[in-house]
């Protein structure tokens, strides 16, 4: 068929759709001497293999022909119910499983609210930087994105209440906030309890909804636990994501929504005709880790290899990069991330493609940028590589820097490389030509 043909039947959505050339650099990333601090994959030796490899018989020889038949779209019931028990120790009590819906993962929740929430010029704010991935769900529902400036203590409220009152103005009503309020991917940093409360005041003022996404939220290394937005809550306008891919293991692909009832059954009709159910074998080996208290002790394993892969990329950046260069970053409190920023004079698009040539690769930082901006920023990954991978990348990195600032001298103005990457599309724009090239560094991250 040609393709000429073929286009006359797609969809708007479809016809839109880029290839990026972006895979020619999956082919050098893929090769074992490439060191990646670019995406998000939790480290191998966190995951229960041994534990799994006597589960699974196990729970196929108790449950039999049901851990491989369909289920609810809401779940299993047993698993929701140990799902309730984990909420309860993290400051949700009582949540009935009318509050709880098991998904595929955290980024089939995105989807779903997207497709409850989100019609096509339906406009969410959004920080800068978001996680891609959720600005990847919103955008294929047609919405527009508003993005608000972040700082070491997360989104700030008066930015956001400042562009509220002006969309209002302009006669635009945003539905919705995307947060991920802990250890924020890409940014590593975290809301503080008086932004969470100030927000949740705006949201309230302005009649929004609340979508806190906590992939990294039991993640933490360092400092005092936040109340989480959904605990916060007392109107019900907050919908929280969760998932066991960063906590137990993302081949496992479940997560789930914490929601008042009236938001889970929509979501639970938003899930039917996408995939029926979630799978039934995933939920009872889920189920089982959390009744024998062994996710406790996988968590607890998780966070001592973390924090110490933090301590040394955070001590290799203090080592390696001359204080003179004005390259500053971010100090996580947990998850797997660190965001760099460059001076404003430099393109971290051009330091990729020296790093590249030095065999080391990060994320850059624009694709998190719902309007574009943060070409001078670029996130690093803490959890997969190993400490000795971690402390070279860096190396490698600092020299690329310190070449790209003798060839570039700040300028006092922000000037950004009209050559565009190898790897890039050849249109610019929106972060969606940016996504094709972050997922084909393996790599989305929930």
């Amino acid at each position: 068929m040609k393709e000429t043909y073929l286009q006359q039947f797609l969809s708007d959505s479809a016809r839109k759709a880029k290839r990026s050339e972006i895979r020619e650099l999956l082919k050098l990333i893929a090769r074992p001497d490439v060191i990646s601090l670019a995406g998000g994959l939790p480290a191998p030796e966190t995951f229960p293999v041994d534990h799994l490899a006597e589960m699974l018989p196990r729970v196929l020889k108790e449950h039999g022909a049901s851990a491989l038949q369909y289920g609810p779209t809401e779940g299993d019931k047993g698993l929701v119910a140990e799902l309730a028990k984990l909420m309860a120790d993290d400051g949700l009590p009582d949540l009935g499983p009318d509050r709880i819906l098991v998904t595929s993962a955290s980024q089939q929740g995105l989807d779903l609210c997207g497709r409850v929430f989100l019609a096509p010029g339906d406009t969410l704010i959004c920080g800068l930087p978001s996680y891609l991935g959720a600005l990847g769900a919103f955008s294929a529902c047609g919405a527009s994105l508003s993005g608000i400036p972040l700082d070491d203590e997360g989104m700030q409220p008066d930015l956001l209440e400042a562009r509220l009152v002006n969309l209002r103005c302009e006669g635009v009503r945003p539905k919705m906030i995307y947060l991920v309020p802990d250890f924020q991917n890409p940014a590593g940093v975290t809301l503080s309890l008086s932004r969470r409360e100030d927000i949740l005041s705006i949201a309230r003022e302005f009649d929004l909804l609340v979508l806190e996404d906590s992939p990294y939220r039991q993640l933490r290394y360092t400092g005092e636990t936040v109340p989480s937005m959904k605990s916060l809550d007392r109107d019900g306008r907050v919908i929280s994501l969760f998932t066991f891919s960063k906590i137990l293991f993302p081949g496992l692909r479940l997560g789930w929504v914490v929601a008042e009832p009236e938001v889970i059954s929509r979501l639970v009709m938003a899930k039917q005709p996408v995939d029926l159910c979630t799978s039934s074998l995933s939920q009872l080996v889920a189920r089982e880790f959390l009744k024998s208290g062994m996710l406790t002790e996988q968590i607890a394993l998780t966070r001592e290899l973390y924090t110490m892969k933090r301590r040394v990329l955070l001590d290799a950046l203090d080592r390696e990069f001359d204080p003179a260069w004005g390259v500053t970053w971010t100090k996580p409190e947990g998850g797997l991330f660190l965001w760099l920023k460059l001076p404003e004079s430099l393109d971290a698009a051009d330091l990729l493609q020296m790093a590249l040539k030095k065999d080391v690769a990060f994320v850059t930082g624009s694709a998190f940028h719902c309007d574009g901006s943060g070409r001078n920023t670029a996130r690093l990954n803490f959890s997969f590589p190993s400490p000795e991978q971690i402390q070279e990348g860096v190396r490698r990195i600092a020299m690329s820097v310190g070449r790209l600032i003798a060839e570039r001298p700040a300028t006092g103005k922000k000037t950004i490389s009209k050559d565009k990457p190898k790897f890039a599309s050849a249109e610019s724009g929106h972060p969606l030509d940016q996504l094709a090239w972050n997922l084909t560094l393996t790599e989305l991250v929930e």
